[in-house]
């Protein structure tokens, strides 16, 4: 179709037009008149470029239906509109949408035809970039790779031009005593020890340069203190044929080396002048000088192993591990090979440090690394971590052998340890990321593999897991949880929610004695999110400090607020984390917050978990002793789930124990069930402390608790968590003592 319109009337001007059809129509790029967002006329390479199958075939479409999505298509005119009214030409690039539903990378050219009248339309030239952004692309992470290794090698490499520096690495500013940056646009002269070095290094080097030639040396050069330092330096130039682009210095301290070296030179020549008259002496002596440089070199190859290798079990150390894997890495890419990294971590590892202390926990570690090296190929990489975590490199590895390792593996560190008298058995568990499936990198596989790993703990332990695409999913939910939650107190998007608390009286009927403050968030996009989902990311962030001071905050003034309001007297149950629990000024704060809002101590009751509260015993006896000192309750929550050791229980000041809604839940069906809560009652009762029975929904479940002798309880059955207005209705509705729940 011709982009001219009819002009048979005047044979030069159709003539001229036609000769514009043939260029445009064998244009390189996709030109096109567009009118109220239609497609009006359009050469042929418009059309090859969208997918039509003729010039004519594209007239008549809307442009919309080209771009990504109609909001990207409005943004662009957005972007285009204020240029084009001013008559200028505006450029850009742009997603696109061919036909076929493909989307690529456009170059847009555009311009009214008439600035003055904008509904007359406007012409775009079009150009498909999609090769050029996608070779754009590859060459960054070429620049990223190629900065990781400048930034992490192990020798100075510094850029010159003009012999000023341009660039360095840090290994460089160290090796000379430089803080970061502090040589850039230096002149090479702040190393040499004086203008003569420096003018005969500069004579030296210029022939190989110029020639293409490596420029090999060693030099002492001096450090930023003055001191002198022997360097074996490297050099090229960038473009032989053009030496003002520069030149790259790679430069390796050999001081002990050369030290060495001249030592030897030294006594050998001593020894030359004597050996006529002292042969036995200078026997002895020739043997003291071996003696010597073989301790250097022991020092020094002890030093080099304490730099890459892990002390305890002589596995390489992360330093070593991540240059190996990288190296593993880029051969498999090269060679489109599988590999696999492989997390391990070994369950309850800290109980044998607690029980019988780092040098058994030690020994272990160090048989456990002489296990896995064992097992692997001489290919793969073990190294240590740190602590109970190994990870291994497997190259050539798919995934059946990877499975196939885990299970060996499995059974070889699940298999007894003989330390001083003392059988030991642990369990490991496994995570285990594949290339290139879960990464392109090592980093990236690793975070995968510990992700694996820590699902294989949460399924049970003693167990190996492969990364998955819900992992995925999960790490992206929590990511996008974390950013959310930490603007969720500003935005106000935190509130409290109260479940009645309720004391079981003699007379048969439940009275109203207090609340449980319970955090909820409402997301104005992601809508309610479980506690449980986001209580988790706020303790590993410490968002949950900022978080537990609100809500302790928040909660004691909504007790003073019902007090106000004429409420009989409660108690306000508040959770703390374990998080919360560590922090040092947690007494201080609890403190703090009571005086502001004027309430009695003994009104705030803090819960704790079982497994927060025997973490570290020690040092919760102490916190709990601060804050009984202050007057604050304080209560076990969920017991029963976790681990505790009576002789720690009988130390905490605590005045409550909250017996599970686990246990609460099948109280008429399962014997074990009411034995264990049966059991915690009569503990409580003869430590002399309060029970609380959580999660009560029946009539049978209150009956049973009643007859045990439970002082208290909450559950569905009298009421869920409720708002703060709602809670009041609750408490006025049911005052005095709640007599429909009295027993038969």
């Amino acid at each position: 179709m011709s982009l001219a319109p009819d002009s048979s009337d005047n044979p030069a001007l159709s003539q001229a037009l036609r000769e514009l059809d043939v260029i445009l129509a064998n244009a390189g790029v996709g030109i096109v008149f567009v009118k109220a967002r239609t497609v009006v006329r359009c050469n042929q390479r418009y059309a090859e470029i969208y997918g039509f199958d003729s010039p004519e075939a594209a007239v008549g479409h809307s442009s919309v239906e080209l771009y990504e999505t109609e909001k990207e298509a409005r943004g662009l005119g957005a972007r285009a509109y204020p240029v084009l009214a001013t008559g200028e030409t505006f450029r850009g690039e742009q997603m696109m949408r061919r036909l076929s539903g493909e989307l690529f990378w456009a170059h847009l050219t555009g311009r009214l035809i008439n600035a003055d009248n904008p509904a007359d339309g406007s012409i775009w030239i079009v150009d498909d970039i999609s090769e050029r952004k996608l070779a754009d692309a590859t060459l960054v992470d070429l620049h990223a790779e190629q900065q990781l290794i400048f930034d992490h090698a192990m020798v100075g490499i510094v850029f010159l031009r003009g012999r000023r520096v341009t660039r360095c690495n840090r290994a460089f500013e160290q090796l000379f005593g430089y803080e970061p940056g502090e040589l850039d646009g230096q002149y090479s002269r702040a190393w040499y020890l004086s203008d003569e070095d420096w003018k005969a290094a500069g004579d030296l080097c210029y022939e190989p340069l110029s020639r293409g030639d490596s420029f090999h040396a060693e030099m002492l050069l001096g450090r930023k203190d003055g001191t002198s330092i022997y360097c074996e330096v490297r050099s090229k130039a960038i473009d032989r044929s053009d030496l003002s682009r520069g030149s790259i210095w790679i430069t390796q301290d050999i001081t002990a080396r050369k030290l060495a070296e001249m030592e030897l030179v030294q006594a050998k020549a001593q020894l030359e002048a004597l050996v006529e008259q002292r042969t036995q002496q200078l026997s002895q002596t020739v043997a003291a000088l071996e003696l010597k440089i073989a301790e250097q070199q022991a020092t020094e190859a002890r030093a080099e192993r304490l730099a890459l290798f892990d002390g305890l079990t002589g596995l390489p150390n992360r330093h070593l591990l991540a240059d190996r894997a990288s190296q593993a890495i880029d051969i498999a890419r090269r060679s489109d090979e599988p590999l696999a990294v492989l997390f391990l971590d070994l369950d309850h590892f800290k109980n044998v440090n607690d029980t019988l202390g780092h040098r058994i926990g030690d020994s272990l570690l160090a048989q456990l690394a002489g296990r896995l090296r064992a097992a692997v190929r001489e290919q793969d990489t073990v190294a240590r971590m740190g602590g109970d975590e190994f990870v291994l490199v497997l190259p050539l590895t798919d995934i059946a052998g990877a499975a196939h390792l885990a299970t060996k593996l499995m059974a070889l560190a699940s298999a007894p340890f003989q330390v001083e008298q003392q059988e030991l058995t642990v369990t490991p568990s496994m995570g285990i990321a594949m290339f290139p499936t879960d990464g392109d990198d090592f980093e990236t596989l690793c975070r995968c593999a510990d992700a694996a790993m820590y699902r294989a703990k949460r399924d049970g332990r003693n167990a190996y897991r492969f990364f998955t695409s819900e992992m995925q999913a999960q790490s992206a939910r929590a990511l996008q949880l974390e950013n959310a939650l930490r603007r969720a107190l500003e935005r106000n998007q935190l509130s409290l929610h109260y479940q009645p608390q309720l004391a079981l009286e003699a007379d048969g009927t439940a009275r109203i004695v207090g609340a449980e403050a319970l955090l909820r968030w409402q997301h104005p996009e992601l809508g309610w999110i479980s506690p449980a989902e986001f209580i988790p990311i706020a303790e590993a962030t410490s968002l949950i400090l900022p978080i537990g001071e609100w809500v302790l905050g928040e909660a004691l003034s909504q007790l003073r607020r019902w007090d106000d309001a004429g409420l009989p007297e409660l108690s306000m149950a508040v959770n703390l984390s374990a998080v919360q629990f560590r922090h040092a000024n947690l007494p201080e704060l609890v403190g703090r917050v009571l005086a502001e809002v004027d309430m009695p101590a003994e009104r705030l009751e803090l819960e704790l978990t079982e497994g927060a509260a025997m973490d570290d015993p020690a040092v919760a006896i102490t916190v709990m002793n601060e804050l009984h000192a202050r007057g604050v309750r304080l209560s076990i929550d969920d017991f029963g789930t976790g681990y505790s050791s009576l002789s720690y229980l009988k130390k905490f000041r605590v005045s409550k124990l909250k017996i599970d809604q686990s246990f609460v839940r099948d109280l008429t069906d399962d014997a074990e069930d009411r034995a264990i809560v049966d059991a915690v009652i009569r503990m409580a009762d003869a430590l002399g402390l309060e029970t609380l029975a959580e999660g009560v929904e029946t009539e049978g479940q209150l009956a049973f608790l009643r007859r045990q002798g439970c002082r208290a309880v909450q559950g569905y059955l009298f009421s869920r968590p409720l708002p703060a207005s709602a809670f009041v209705d609750f408490v006025r509705a049911h005052t005095p003592p709640i007599s429909a729940y009295a027993l038969p």
